[in-house]
């Protein structure tokens, strides 16, 4: 059968549909591009927040559709959160659906697909995935993300990703290691690790976490850059800092969400930080030379105005390299969804743009800093509309950060690195060429 996937959300459903998708071709099934010559359309679906679940529900309305177009020749299967958290609502408004797998149930895809091209309906929802290591990457080859643990145990009371995912599940090492040499021997140079919670990695095999140990094992692979993402502030100790300073092949680089600055709303959000701690910890991680990247929710239940002003404030003074703004989302069965005050959508919506279009500016003057310096950028694209290369420093994400624009007079290749002499910007993204 000809396959087409669509995925949704974060980095660790890209990786569940990666393995997926690797599962579906070792059984014998083929890849499209195009819904149009698929057999089978797969919605790998995000539940997050309103949004995620609102671009979800179209996914599966467009997959529909092209079912329909087809004469009812295509099969359409709905996977990931949405699926796992709303399964007898989706079995309920969307009839045409053939099968429903919730975010534990990738073991069952072969399965499903013989099912459901026989005519039968396929409704599953948490049961245990075995470790699953092939993958078909739909990253660009010299990066990809490992997914080195599910499920979260720190519930956050905005949050219902313990409720969607389940507790917090560290893979093993030895099954990490291998996964991830395959990934190297393929030729990935940039291997970010991504969890709900990589700072905890490992914490559930004896109470301690085993991030360090991990990373320094793949460091013996052949990677040049290893990136972390999500590490949760009351984590990020001294010897956090300085294993990130001081470790060969990890990038200087953090994502440490910190949501809020006030106290109080830090309190009612069951972060398990104080205002002075997030304070401490961003200056140690600033004056260790590290980019720092992180989250903050706008218009949490209570939110006064002058608790968002006290985060405009701090977001102000500290210019973050890199910062996310998101309008607060009411998540039925979370615990701040039974808090009073909650704020009209407008209010939430006006108080994060105006916090995005700070950052924008933060990070338009940081920009005019660089003008003149020369930096490493690992080749990913190609902009035609520019006219010009893409590529990213160390201190870039990809997908989630600004990115350098350069030109080069001779040939230059994806998936290499370069160094760049910034010689501008436009927007927030940086423009150079190669030295």
């Amino acid at each position: 059968m000809k396959i087409g996937a669509i995925s949704l959300g974060c980095d660790k459903n890209r990786v569940d549909t990666e393995k997926m998708l690797a599962r579906l071709v070792a059984g014998g099934h083929t890849l499209v591009g195009s819904e149009d010559e698929a057999d089978v359309l797969i919605v790998n679906t995000c539940a997050f927040i309103d949004k995620a679940k609102e671009e979800s529900i179209d996914e599966i309305l467009n997959a529909l559709s092209a079912k329909s177009k087809s004469g009812g020749r295509q099969k359409v299967i709905v996977t990931g959160c949405l699926a796992g958290r709303y399964m007898d609502e989706l079995k309920s408004e969307f009839d045409d659906v053939d099968a429903i797998l919730g975010i534990a149930d990738y073991d069952k895809i072969l399965d499903t697909v013989n099912k459901i091209t026989a005519g039968d309906k396929v409704y599953a929802c948490f049961s245990d995935d075995k470790f699953y290591g092939e993958r078909v990457l739909t990253t660009p080859y010299h990066y990809a993300y490992l997914k080195i643990a599910d499920g979260c145990d720190n519930h956050c009371t905005y949050c219902a990703i313990p409720k969607i995912r389940g507790k917090f599940r560290s893979e093993k090492i030895e099954d990490l290691l291998a996964e991830a040499k395959k990934l190297a021997d393929d030729g990935v140079k940039e291997l970010i690790l991504v969890a709900q919670d990589v700072s905890r990695y490992g914490i559930d095999f004896d109470g301690k976490p085993h991030i360090f140990e991990l990373v320094r094992e793949l460091e013996k692979l052949d990677f040049e850059w290893i990136r972390l993402l999500y590490l949760y502030p009351e984590m990020v100790t001294d010897e956090f800092i300085d294993f990130v300073k001081n470790e060969p092949k990890v990038t200087k680089y953090m994502d440490v969400p910190l949501q809020h600055i006030d106290g109080e709303l830090l309190k009612k959000m069951n972060r398990r930080v104080t205002e002075q701690e997030i304070r401490t910890l961003v200056k140690k991680i600033k004056d260790a030379g590290i980019t720092l990247r992180t989250t903050f929710i706008c218009g949490f239940p209570g939110e006064s105005e002058a608790q968002f002003d006290k985060l405009k404030a701090f977001v102000k003074e500290t210019k973050f390299d890199f910062a996310g703004f998101f309008a607060y989302s009411r998540e039925e069965g979370t615990p701040a969804d039974k808090l009073p005050n909650h704020l009209d959508d407008e209010v939430k919506e006006k108080r994060a743009n105006e916090l995005t279009l700070l950052q924008t500016k933060i990070i338009k003057e940081r920009n005019k800093g660089l003008v003149g310096t020369e930096l490493r950028v690992l080749y990913d694209d190609i902009d035609y509309d520019e006219q010009m290369f893409v590529g990213r420093s160390a201190g870039q994400a990809p997908d989630i950060d600004n990115v350098v624009l350069f030109k080069a007079e001779d040939e230059v290749h994806i998936g290499e690195f370069y160094n760049v002499k910034i010689t501008g910007t436009k927007g927030i993204d940086l423009v150079g060429e190669i030295v």
